[in-house]
């Protein structure tokens, strides 16, 4: 492939080669770090001493890309914040009342009960003190919001991220691990003291900026979900937008313009170049406009959170303004690449961030598969071509982010296209106009018509997402995807890409035996999957018992109709087993699986005159039982309870059990109790 004649690619991919290793190796930081520089001082040698004859050193080359994997597994290694000797977890040895001192760094989207917070750690046990925690501040009737850059203080007890509890549930705790938080607090509003809330970091500063153009926004008039999508839109923060709304734009295949990327930052850049454009005029506007720009646009990625997908796309489109103002020809593949390797240089953890994953494999499917699709018609109206347009960007786009879009969220909005001819289209309007409107209300001159106007056109936009999302027949869900199936999925896509350039038969080839591969994969899964299992599920206060035979599902539960369509432990579990049909029944008083019996005590805690001595008891429904008596009587090997008791009964099950030297087995602290 001639892209890979840059060499920039090639290091590139190197770096990446190198913070993979280093996140799932595991690898000392010595090492690494030794390794590195003996690479680096060599490879410096070959380069000072030898510099007349480096053409004619076949291992010139080798060295480079292998001492670029050093420094990519080492820029990942030394970012540790566990490594520095001040972190909380290398500190005293946690108390059940930790004094603990903390900044707020960032504020996430608060769920029914709790505000959410990430905070850095200032001092804890009256220790100098770093690293990160995830703070819930219990909701009150102030129900007072923090900001950045507040410095707090509190007495609480760490407590670990809880791990997933059900098969293939989200692990919530990998992925606070990979923005370093190890540990969390739940605290009520009056346990926490304000020291401090002056502001001292940029992060701080833009907080303040979010807050007075909110506070502007609704004293011109702008409420509800009008004011969450500006938010979303023009300021990069999503942690107001109502769930209806959220699932609508994730439904109708347009929750990409929720989350500020390179489609935001380029209509942005578009519309700066027109306003600064009399600033070439001057004598040195060449080289102004460039820097008045790119601060702009990183001032705007400051605001917006800098997140990877933001982060991204301003860094591109720095490269691409400099670029555009010395006159250089701009290659998009090395634009890319450029921004890439130095985000993931100073951010290496990005790599594993699913919105840099799909904003880069979005721009890849755009730049390499819209000039294919879009050469397949030449429209001769101004309008339909401008359409057709949109329509390719779109659908190339959708062939970049479809294999890793199936893996993460399993599945797929058919009516993508539908809402996109729509919505593109008028996003330039929505953030030139947002802009126009964020100037005049924080000038405070900001008219009561173009609130009604621009709320109407916001409202607009939600009821025509709101409408394609309706059309759930349209809807692909529950899509089973493993990461073997997306490697050979993009393998295929860079197969036809290339079959087009090239048209010769090794591309065809590769493009057969990927589609072999993905067959074979795909046999696999479902075989992988032909097993028999029993599972009571962990589901709070209602009780799920499956049992899998092979690609049937039998379920008993009590949960009603309405939660057991949206309940997320059945839908993970389902897609991740690939399961085809499930049915459903009553919880019974008695199972029996491969050689073993297991025995249901419900509410009515009934449980004598068996005839048999069952292997497991399961308990549910808080029954009032003695204990004691059960084991004595019914000898189990083991005693399981659900989520659906009472925490106090499970404490004083586990202490008889204890005593009773025999295994206790709890849904909400060990997760679902699997039976193969």
């Amino acid at each position: 492939m001639k892209l890979l004649n840059f060499t920039l690619i090639k290091l590139t991919i190197c770096l990446v080669t190198g913070i993979t290793l280093a996140h799932f190796a595991k690898l000392s930081v010595t090492l690494i770090a030794y390794t590195t520089i003996a690479l680096t001082t060599l490879l410096s040698i070959y380069w000072f001493v030898l510099k007349s004859k480096i053409d004619r050193l076949p291992h010139f080359a080798s060295l480079s890309y292998v001492c670029m994997i050093g420094i990519g597994a080492f820029s990942y290694t030394i970012q540790n914040e566990k490594l520095q000797p001040n972190h909380y977890t290398n500190l005293s040895v946690f108390k059940t009342d930790n004094t603990l001192t903390f900044k707020i760094k960032e504020r996430l989207k608060p769920d029914n009960y709790n505000n959410k917070y990430i905070v850095s750690v200032i001092a804890f046990n009256s220790e100098t003190a770093s690293g990160q925690l995830l703070i819930n501040i219990k909701k009150d009737s102030l129900d007072k919001v923090l900001s950045v850059d507040d410095v707090l203080v509190t007495s609480a007890q760490l407590q670990k991220i809880q791990q997933p509890l059900n098969p293939h549930q989200f692990n919530y705790s990998k992925y606070l691990e990979l923005k370093q938080i190890y540990h969390q607090l739940y605290l009520s509003s009056d346990s926490v003291k304000v020291l401090s809330t002056s502001k001292n970091t940029i992060y701080g500063y833009a907080d303040v900026l979010r807050t007075t153009i909110n506070s502007k926004l609704i004293k011109a008039g702008f409420k509800d979900d009008a004011l969450s999508i500006m938010n979303a839109l023009l300021l990069g923060q999503r942690q107001t937008i109502d769930k209806t709304t959220y699932t609508n734009y994730v439904n109708s295949g347009t929750i990409h313009i929720l989350a500020v990327s390179g489609l935001h930052v380029g209509i942005l850049l578009w519309i700066l170049n027109f306003l600064f454009k009399p600033l070439l005029y001057f004598k040195y506007g060449i080289y102004i406009r460039p820097i008045v720009l790119i601060t702009i646009l990183w001032s705007f990625a400051v605001i917006a959170g800098l997140s990877p997908s933001v982060t991204r796309a301003v860094t591109m489109f720095s490269i691409i303004s400099v670029a555009m103002h010395l006159k250089r020809p701009t290659n998009i593949y090395n634009t890319l690449v450029i921004s890439a390797f130095f985000i993931l240089l100073i951010k290496p953890t990005f790599l594993f961030e699913v919105g840099f994953q799909m904003s880069y494999l979005a721009v890849l499917g755009i730049v390499s598969v819209q000039p294919i699709i879009y050469k397949l018609w030449q429209p001769r109206f101004l309008v339909v071509d401008k359409l057709w347009q949109i329509f390719t960007v779109t659908l190339a786009a959708q062939a970049g982010v479809v294999p890793i879009s199936l893996f993460y969220f399993h599945q797929f909005p058919g009516l993508f296209f539908v809402s996109n001819l729509v919505v593109i289209p008028f996003l330039g309007l929505i953030l030139g106009f947002g802009l126009l409107v964020i100037a005049l209300a924080l000038l405070n001159i900001l008219p009561n018509f173009i609130v009604t106007g621009y709320s109407f056109i916001i409202d607009s936009l939600n009821a025509f997402i709101a409408w394609v999302a309706q059309f759930e027949t349209f809807l692909l869900q529950d899509i089973p995807f493993t990461i073997l199936q997306v490697l050979c999925s993009y393998f295929i896509i860079i197969s036809l890409v290339q079959i087009y350039k090239y048209r010769n038969f090794k591309w065809v080839a590769f493009s057969l035996i990927g589609i072999i591969c993905f067959q074979g994969i795909s046999f696999y899964n479902t075989y992988n999957t032909q097993n028999k299992a029993f599972i009571i599920f962990n589901k709070s206060r209602y009780s799920i018992i499956g049992q899998k035979d092979n690609a049937q599902l039998l379920l008993h539960h009590n949960l009603d109709s309405t939660k057991l369509r949206s309940d997320n432990v059945i839908k993970n579990y389902r897609v991740g087993e690939t399961i085809d049909s499930i049915l459903t029944d009553s919880v019974k008083s008695f199972y029996q699986f491969r050689g073993t019996s297991i025995l249901v005590i419900d509410s009515l805690g009934l449980y004598k005159n068996l005839s048999f001595k069952p292997t497991y008891i399961l308990l549910r429904n808080s029954p009032k039982i003695n204990l004691n008596r059960v084991i004595d009587s019914l000898q189990p090997q083991q005693i399981i309870a659900d989520a659906s008791n009472y925490k106090s009964y499970i404490k004083r099950w586990e202490v008889t059990c204890e005593s009773k030297k025999i295994p206790f087995h709890q849904t909400s602290e060990k997760g679902a109790f699997i039976i193969k």
